[in-house]
């Protein structure tokens, strides 16, 4: 027991850790480095590893190489629109707020990112990705919706909805694991919303416990885009080797091209999680849990059903042409026997009753959220325009990358 918490604490502080500074470390470590596994996946081509390593950050873009998604719809949106109440989230490149909008008096979750440091990393692609993904997310149940989006000089600005059940991931770790009715709620709200991502030709690419959040009534909402590859046809592949180590699949260990199919890996993962509290080929060694991705058989405990065994098995699949989900996508999840309890219709339709409530009482209610970020102080400069005058060059030249961003729905969204 105590060998097992020690291992689940390990979890914990080493899965906050993104992968780029998971692979900056190994490049550190020289243990680590001599690992065959480890030397193969960071033996990568010299755009790949500076991307992953920022070892030399470029200059921001040139005019030649901005993102320009059209004219913006959203002129008049500001942040002083806003009262931002507390913070609720924090990432690499900005913070998500909790903010109650000055005229209506709603309350939204807005993530601020700041501009230089995606420049920085070059991710402003991801960035515009997210922002595409989240204009097509409108229609589902389970994803989560932006209302629009605007810029300042220096940040961007998503307004999205505000979900306060928690992140699966915080009650995975108050709970150590879900009993099998649970597990399966949650795993098909989760699998309706890729099908739903696929049908648009949309693959996730990075489905952990961190991104999926319950909503006040305990319903699944699928969260933060950023790694969302577009115009992936039925058979179509992409090879960018990005996700998170617990939850890659060999295919992307193998740096070989991947197609859909890696997104049930995924939720193979998040299902034996779910089930056993840990996911299915963890290591507190990094290197010894790639090695445990790429050739270890699967092992699962006799205390799940067949149909939860047969699923697993199906999912976590090595290879991705014999997985489950490969020919037909999402219907073949839909079919299997483990989901024979579920009627899709009324799942769809949040008719089925979930089985946890968070029972918040209200927007302030934040006792799921991690009071890391919500004891922390809100930024002044969130909430405020910057000073024309003071607009420096390159803040004036980070603007610039992200022409076309803001963005405000017509009213036909929502009829």
């Amino acid at each position: 027991m105590k060998d097992k918490t020690t291992a689940l604490t390990s979890f914990m502080k080493q899965r906050k850790m993104g992968l780029n500074d998971l692979i900056q470390r190994f490049s550190t470590n020289a243990y680590g480095c001599k690992h065959p596994e480890v030397t193969s996946i960071l033996n990568l081509s010299p755009p790949q590893e500076a991307e992953l390593m920022n070892t030399n950050p470029s200059p921001p873009p040139s005019p030649s190489q901005q993102i320009n998604l059209g004219p913006s719809s959203n002129p008049s949106a500001k942040p002083t629109d806003f009262h931002f109440l507390k913070v609720i989230g924090k990432g690499s490149f900005g913070k998500v707020l909790l903010a109650r909008h000055r005229t209506d008096d709603q309350f939204y979750a807005v993530k601020v990112l700041q501009k230089k440091a995606i420049l920085k990393k070059k991710e402003e692609k991801h960035i515009m990705s997210e922002r595409n993904v989240l204009l097509k997310n409108v229609k589902h149940p389970f994803l989560v919706g932006l209302h629009y989006s605007f810029q300042t000089a220096d940040k961007l600005y998503f307004v999205l909805d505000y979900i306060n059940g928690g992140e699966l991931f915080y009650h995975l770790q108050r709970e150590r694991c879900f009993l099998e009715p649970r597990a399966r709620f949650y795993a098909a709200e989760i699998a309706s919303a890729l099908g739903y991502l696929h049908s648009l030709n949309i693959v996730y690419r990075d489905l952990k416990p961190e991104n999926i959040l319950l909503d006040s009534q305990g319903h699944i909402i699928l969260t933060d885009f950023g790694l969302c590859k577009e115009n992936i046809e039925p058979n179509g592949t992409t090879s960018t080797f990005c996700g998170t180590p617990e939850y890659l699949a060999p295919e992307v260990l193998h740096k070989q091209p991947y197609d859909r199919t890696v997104d049930w890996w995924c939720l193979g993962a998040v299902l034996y999680e779910m089930l056993y509290g840990l996911p299915p080929f963890y290591s507190r060694n990094t290197a010894e849990m790639y090695d445990n991705i790429l050739n270890k058989p699967l092992q699962l405990k006799p205390n799940i059903s067949n149909a939860a065994r047969h699923l697993l098995e199906g999912l976590l699949q090595k290879d991705r042409t014999k997985r489950l989900g490969c020919s037909e996508d999402f219907v073949e999840i839909k079919n299997h026997i483990f989901f024979s309890p579920i009627n899709w219709d009324e799942l769809n339709a949040k008719k089925i009753t979930p089985p946890f409530n968070p029972n918040v009482t209200g927007p302030n209610d934040l006792r799921h959220f991690d009071p890391e970020f919500t004891e922390e102080p809100v930024p002044s400069s969130i909430g405020c325009s910057p000073d024309s005058t003071l607009v420096t060059a390159s803040i004036k030249e980070a603007a610039e990358a992200f022409v076309g961003f803001s963005y405000a729905p017509s009213m036909d969204s929502y009829l």
